[in-house]
């Protein structure tokens, strides 16, 4: 008896040490299904508002008290009480005002950017209502519905800044300057004094103060390839030439005209009495090619320190904010880029390297209800989003509302840091790699590319070029990986992918695989050599027989057409940005493919309206697509033959 109990054990142990075995080799197998996703370490939560209240959230500002300051575009302002609770407590502060788009504290008193004035409110009775209104400083308006006006930012001297949005005339595709200052970033004091501060400005609605420089974020459209974020200096020309029409008012840091610009860039273009330039199409031949190539002959011009590309990483960025000490993990001290139109939040990684910015850009969160305008943090350390969508279409389905990202303290395996290095790229994880495939150059791919300079609405990205990764040296604690990277450009987004990366302790996939680096200046120093690096490439080339390409190319030529799938033209519409308004099936920021194809267009008429929109066409939607000329006939027409076979 006790033989068999001795044998039933024994099988035992070899049963459980088996499927031990198994185990822990099929959890690589399975790995990549079960990596953690967004969701997982970031929590979005909405903060409830009393039935009936309108939160077209314009401006956000945490007061000394921990309460939230909230302005909305209707022209309310609410303190909410407890904000973080489930329960918290909205009190109207005023009321009345024209189109509140931003807020800040200071001294006993709440400052705020209305359509046309920088008002102090003041609350003297102390019933939580205020009762001063004071106007500091008032710009003029035309009356254009797109002249809106951002800010405050306190400077560190007590002074604020705000940042005025250009106007656009009717069935105009071309923003215009047409009162002063629109198009400027103002410096203005207490007393009402105003230092005009930069020029070129197209739609800055994320101006931001980021440890006592003032930055700001734009929205792609003419001379705005993509999205990016900048720091404004004084007598910066952020690259928009609307607003170069008051350069020679009193004040004005900058001596660059509109015509010394135009006479720079293109001399056959033609102005109107105002100065502007006719029409759009009359902006061709354009001698600059890059934001770069045009700093040469216009050094007033700022480049972006980081883009955030196009239809990836938002469509209209706005509100930046520094991440606070403790708050958010590994990511402390990083930068955080809101996202109207996509409803999303990007994350930055900032380094200095002779003298400028430059660094890498990832997706962080995105599912949020509505788009993205203003961003504050909680003194729990979370972070509370200000949302709205009216006449700014965006992903989601609320058009108003707050929400609360929060951070479950566990961390998440990502890339936390990317800086430059004279051969490459170091990559900084925020948890241990696998040894055995963070050593292998299969793993990673880079790529690069730059958007145009000129005057049509947005840019596809083009001159994009791969880099090839010849070696790969892993940290001995496994936090960091630096590749050594060919074809380097200066000025150029590279694209860096690591799909073969997995963490040490779970094998778990990067939550964020891709990130985008601006790499404005090239470090100097050491370069690692051969032996210093692993070269293993676990991806060989398979060598093709001649005679085989032959009869592929004969076989190819003989087989009928293929019907485009979504597959087939999901690339082309990543890089010509149409995926970042429409949706194959549903409704985003323009109307799905599928009902395009509903109107029965023939393949001729959608090529034209991708060319020429005609926003008449849809007048549900509020944000009307802007002309793309820059759309190939090769990939027009695969779209459109695309679209139209969707009906």
């Amino acid at each position: 008896m006790k033989n068999i109990y001795t044998q039933m054990i024994s099988r035992l142990i070899l049963f459980v040490s088996v499927i031990t075995v198994i185990t822990g080799l099929g959890q690589r197998a399975f790995a990549q299904a079960e990596s953690p996703k967004e969701d997982d370490f970031f929590k979005i939560m909405k903060v409830p508002a009393p039935e009936g209240t309108i939160l077209e959230v314009g401006g956000l500002c945490t007061l000394p008290n921990g309460s939230l300051a909230v302005t909305t575009r209707r022209g309310d302002i609410f303190i909410v009480e407890n904000p973080t609770s489930q329960h918290p407590f909205f009190r109207k502060f005023a009321s009345g005002l024209h189109e509140v788009l931003g807020a800040a504290y200071k001294d006993g008193a709440l400052y705020v950017v209305q359509r046309g004035e920088l008002t102090k409110l003041v609350d003297t009775n102390m019933d939580g209502k205020a009762d001063v209104f004071e106007t500091v400083y008032a710009w003029p308006l035309s009356g254009n519905y797109h002249e809106y006006s951002f800010g405050p930012k306190i400077a560190p001297d007590g002074s604020f800044f705000v940042t005025l949005n250009l106007g656009f005339p009717p069935d105009w595709w071309h923003p215009k300057s047409m009162v002063p200052y629109r198009g400027w970033a103002l410096n203005i004091k207490e007393d009402g004094t105003v230092t005009p501060w930069a020029a070129g400005f197209r739609s800055p609605c994320g101006i931001s103060m980021i440890d006592g420089e003032l930055w700001y974020s734009d929205n792609q459209g003419d001379w705005v390839g993509s999205g990016s974020i900048m720091p404004v200096k004084k007598g910066g020309f952020m690259g928009n030439p609307a607003s170069l029409v008051w350069t020679g008012l009193p004040n004005s840091p900058l001596t660059l005209t509109q015509e010394k610009f135009f006479a720079t860039n293109n001399p056959r273009i033609e102005f109107d009495k105002n100065g502007q330039p006719f029409k759009p199409q009359n902006i061709v031949n354009e001698k600059f090619k890059t934001e770069f190539e045009a700093k040469k002959e216009i050094p007033e011009l700022q480049l972006p320190a980081v883009w955030l590309p196009h239809g990836i990483l938002g469509i209209s960025n706005s509100e930046i904010v520094k991440i606070p000490e403790g708050a958010f993990g590994p990511f402390s001290g990083q930068l955080l880029v809101c996202d109207q139109g996509q409803s999303m939040v990007d994350r930055v990684f900032l380094e200095k390297i002779n003298g400028e910015y430059q660094g890498a850009a990832w997706a962080f969160r995105s599912g949020f209800q509505s788009g993205i305008v203003r961003l504050a943090w909680l003194p729990d350390g979370s972070l509370v989003a200000g949302e709205t969508n009216r006449g700014w279409g965006s992903a989601g389905e609320a058009t108003m509302g707050l929400q609360r990202l929060i951070w479950n303290n566990h961390i998440p395996f990502e890339m936390r840091a990317i800086r430059a290095q004279p051969d490459g790229f170091e990559i900084e994880f925020t948890k241990p790699v696998d040894r055995k495939v963070a050593e292998d150059i299969a793993s990673y791919s880079v790529e690069s590319y730059i958007y145009k300079y000129h005057g049509v609405y947005g840019s596809p990205p083009v001159n994009t070029e791969k880099c090839a990764i010849t070696g790969v040296k892993v940290s001995a604690d496994g936090m960091k990986a630096r590749i050594v990277v060919s074809n380097l450009r200066r000025y150029y987004i590279h694209t860096i992918t690591l799909d073969g990366v997995r963490d040490k302790e779970n094998y778990f996939n990067l939550v964020h695989p891709t990130a985008y680096y601006t790499l404005n200046n090239i470090p100097e120093g050491k370069k690692l050599s051969m032996s210093e690096v692993s070269t293993k490439n676990s991806v060989k080339a398979v060598a093709v027989k001649p005679g085989a390409v032959k009869g592929t190319a004969k076989a190819a030529a003989a087989a009928p057409a293929k019907a485009l799938t979504y597959e087939d033209v999901k690339p082309l519409l990543a890089r010509n940005t149409c995926s970042s308004c429409h949706n194959p099936n549903a409704k985003q920021v323009g109307p799905a493919f599928k009902d395009i194809a509903k109107r029965n267009y023939s393949v001729a008429q959608i090529m034209a309206l991708i060319k020429n929109p005609k926003p008449e066409h849809w007048p549900d939607y509020s944000t009307p697509m802007p002309p793309m000329p820059q759309v190939s006939e090769p990939d027009a027409r695969k779209i459109a033959t695309w679209i139209r076979s969707l009906k």
